[in-house]
């Protein structure tokens, strides 16, 4: 404290090149109560945010292809995925992996039945 203090009366001594006195002092904070400590105010921005839409969408498999062979595709052709029929799908978020998921059908419509869930933590930090 004695050269916060040592300081503080150096720095109230006039500046005799510009004539102007500077003065300066300890910063008081108020002392936080254990309200200000919950986390009730981060479930009520989440909450703000769950009515933004995002994109989603389901990658059945991958593969790699030459130029000349897509532009060669015509009706009927099937293209081979790196992932077997048994294996779960992945299911993302503007780009960000959130689930697995099995593929099922509900009135001719394509679905997908999920899994497992990536870590909630990571969910939330990833999106």
């Amino acid at each position: 404290m004695e050269n916060v203090n040592e300081e503080n009366n150096n720095m109230n001594s006039d500046d005799s090149a510009s004539g102007t006195t500077l003065s300066s002092q300890l910063a008081q904070f108020e002392e936080f109560d254990d309200s200000t400590r919950s986390n009730g105010g981060a479930n009520e921005k989440l909450h703000f945010l769950k009515d933004l839409p995002m994109n989603i969408y389901i990658e059945l498999g991958r593969t790699q292809m030459q130029i000349k062979d897509i532009l060669e595709l015509e009706r009927g052709y099937v293209i081979e995925l790196d992932k077997l029929a048994s294996e779960p799908v992945d299911v993302f978020v503007n780009n960000k992996k959130i689930a697995e998921g099995e593929v099922v059908v509900i009135d001719k419509h394509f679905g997908i039945r999920i899994t497992s869930l990536v870590d909630p933590a990571n969910r939330i930090k990833d999106i």
